[in-house]
């Protein structure tokens, strides 16, 4: 299983016996408090840290949020956590994304089941307000992209993280006018072989696009993307923030929705660098090194529980 948490390939291989995300937290389900390191160490005291329990420490010592209550994502919007769901603050999903093999980034928000079954990463471009009336051509848009991609690979590989290569739409791109919600998804095939799917929406904001990428199994996809699309409903810009607050005189973007789709802010590349999106979160080589080492903490945490 490979989707945003893939570059988690190497952790996963010494994750067998380690301990859930949630293990240290006070406030953290009983399950998870059962299996907490601070009852049920990998090893005896006087044995020697294993990688394993060195990656669990760093884990348990990130600001987990528990529901219910709010996540703030950064000044711009905010989202319901309910009871049985976790959120992490900027620092904390910096440090998140560096654990499980991949690119940290020191602007994105992490909302997840307390139990890992997936997870989200949130970030906002704050690219202006981007007109909604552009047509989107799913196959143009996917040559595109299989472009990026060879260009992320080449930055992956100087970072010393697996290559993925594009394979296709695991969910063509669509845009619900309403709703304001662009949406697409992609497969990639890691160097280890097993396929990950990215499913990424974007929110339409007054000054800009909130990015939001959802890492999942892709044997369970379908169900996770009905879990993720209902706790959006808890999702919503701040006052002042909204897309229906447009006035004359706001900036406007420089590009519309294919360009989301492609790289985040492709059109405007020139000013801020080729390898943009991939710090940015949004590219597909970068978050689809994260599936593996999420597999790793969502199949540990499955058996604790059985």
């Amino acid at each position: 299983m490979c989707g945003v948490f893939k570059p988690f390939c190497v952790a996963a291989l010494f994750l067998a016996a380690a301990t859930p995300v949630v293990a240290q937290q006070k406030n953290a389900p009983a399950a998870a408090q059962k299996s907490s390191p601070a009852t049920q160490q990998a090893n005896p005291p006087d044995q020697p840290q294993t990688a394993q329990d060195r990656f669990w420490a760093e884990l348990n010592k990130l600001d987990w949020k528990y529901g219910p209550t709010q996540g703030d994502i950064g000044r711009k919007a905010t989202i319901s956590v309910p009871k049985g769901s976790v959120f992490l603050s900027s620092a904390g999903t910096r440090r998140f994304l560096e654990l499980l093999g991949n690119l940290g980034d020191d602007a994105s928000y992490t909302f997840a089941p307390s139990d890992l079954a997936w997870f989200s990463v949130f970030s906002f471009e704050s690219s202006g307000y981007v007109q909604d009336d552009e047509k989107i051509d799913p196959d143009a848009l996917l040559e595109i992209l299989k472009k990026n991609n060879v260009a992320g690979n080449e930055e992956r590989k100087k970072r010393g993280l697996e290559t993925l290569a594009l394979e296709g739409w695991y969910v063509a791109p669509h845009y619900d006018i309403q709703t304001k919600r662009l949406e697409w998804g992609t497969r990639l095939r890691p160097e280890s072989g097993e396929i990950t799917v990215n499913y990424a929406i974007r929110l339409l904001g007054r000054s800009g696009v909130m990015s939001v990428i959802l890492v999942s199994n892709p044997t369970s996809l379908d169900n996770d993307v009905k879990s993720f699309k209902a706790a959006l409903a808890g999702f919503d810009f701040n006052t002042g923030e909204k897309y229906s607050e447009f006035r004359s005189g706001d900036k406007v973007a420089e590009y519309g929705l294919a360009a989301l789709i492609v790289g985040g802010a492709a059109a405007a590349a020139a000013k801020s660098g080729a390898f943009k999106f991939l710090g940015k979160f949004v590219g597909i080589g970068v978050i689809g090194g994260l599936a593996a080492a999420w597999a790793a903490v969502r199949a540990f945490f499955s058996r604790k529980q059985a």
